[in-house]
């Protein structure tokens, strides 16, 4: 079935788009350029420490990518917040629909570099930034690329749920089409909010009530409506960070739900720190870690089974159990 919003983007991107290398304007990040010194790489996980059975996926969704999915992938990233570097040359490739969970103890960049994924970080005036963030293989930070197709390209779903308080549960979820200047006629609006709300897990609870204001949900549905809104403008990658972490039991068990149907349609990585929920719904996984005095970097990443079962690093396998952080 064709996406509504297909044709919309289509007609307006070929209306904008400028000649290749023609310089678009918006924000740009401070660009450092830094030594590319020989750093020990992070540990694959997969022939470290003894097991201790989890419940997992796994690489259960092998093969779910298709030619609409979109890989992800950061090349030595290194950010600062002024004089203090937080990243320290970060790679990681999150591969094409399945979900990349990134744990870790609270400060050490794992936020950071989400943020970093879809261009947010440079919204902050002392950020400066190093390396290339790939969709597909190429940099949304290049210079021809407009900020907006990046984050339409690539969502992001808060900690906390951010709808518009007054605004409808209808305008909630097209709000992001009227930002990034896409326009639709009634019929098409309709069946996308009505799509989108779907495919949120929503669509049952709302459909009677779209013209109610979005802050009048419970949190966990005002969540579901966050995913919503961003699935409106048909992301590629879809962030996610510590998107339960204020939600009860039982709504965080329904936006894991969605997340599992979700990643048919959308590559997704997800910041927790709820090791269970790890487990639980990604596919890969990456083990961020700083000390003090030193910025954060990855310490050990793979498939998730391998990061919980079988780490490769002892500082993995006690972050995992619960012996820190």
């Amino acid at each position: 079935m064709t996406h509504p919003i297909d044709d919309i983007v289509a007609r307006r991107d070929a209306a904008q788009d400028p000649p290749a290398g023609t310089p678009l304007g918006g924000e740009t990040p401070t660009l450092v350029d830094i030594p590319q010194a020989e750093l020990a790489a992070p540990h694959r996980a997969g022939d470290g420490l003894a097991s201790t059975e989890v419940m997992h996926r796994g690489s259960a969704r092998v093969g779910a990518a298709t030619d609409s999915l979109a890989m992800l992938e950061a090349r030595s990233i290194s950010a600062w917040f002024g004089d203090r570097k937080v990243l320290d040359r970060v790679s990681l490739t999150m591969p094409a629909g399945q979900v990349t969970a990134l744990i870790g103890p609270s400060g050490c960049g794992k936020s950071t570099f989400l943020r970093i994924l879809n261009r947010m970080h440079e919204l902050v005036p002392s950020a400066a930034l190093a390396g290339e963030v790939l969709l597909d293989g190429r940099d949304i930070y290049d210079s021809s690329r407009r900020v907006t197709d990046a984050r339409r390209q690539i969502g992001m779903v808060f900690q906390k749920p951010n709808p518009f308080p007054a605004m409808s549960i209808y305008d909630n979820v097209i709000s992001g089409l009227r930002l990034t200047g896409i326009r639709a006629g009634r019929r098409e609006l309709d069946d996308l909010v009505e799509e989108c709300l779907i495919k949120a897990g929503l669509w049952k609870e709302v459909r009677d009530r779209l013209r109610q204001p979005g802050g009048a949900l419970s949190g966990g549905q005002q969540q579901r409506l966050c995913i919503a809104r961003s699935l409106a403008v048909r992301p590629r990658v879809l962030l996610m960070d510590e998107p339960c972490s204020a939600l009860d039991p039982t709504s965080t068990r329904r936006i894991e739900e969605t997340i599992a149907e979700l990643v048919t349609e959308v590559t997704i990585v997800i910041v927790t720190h709820n090791m269970q929920q790890a487990a639980r719904v990604s596919d890969e996984c990456a083990f961020f870690l700083a000390s003090q005095g030193t910025p954060g970097s990855i310490v050990e990443y793979g498939p998730t089974s391998a990061m919980f079962e079988n780490p490769q690093d002892s500082r993995t396998y006690d972050y995992v159990h619960g012996r820190f952080g």
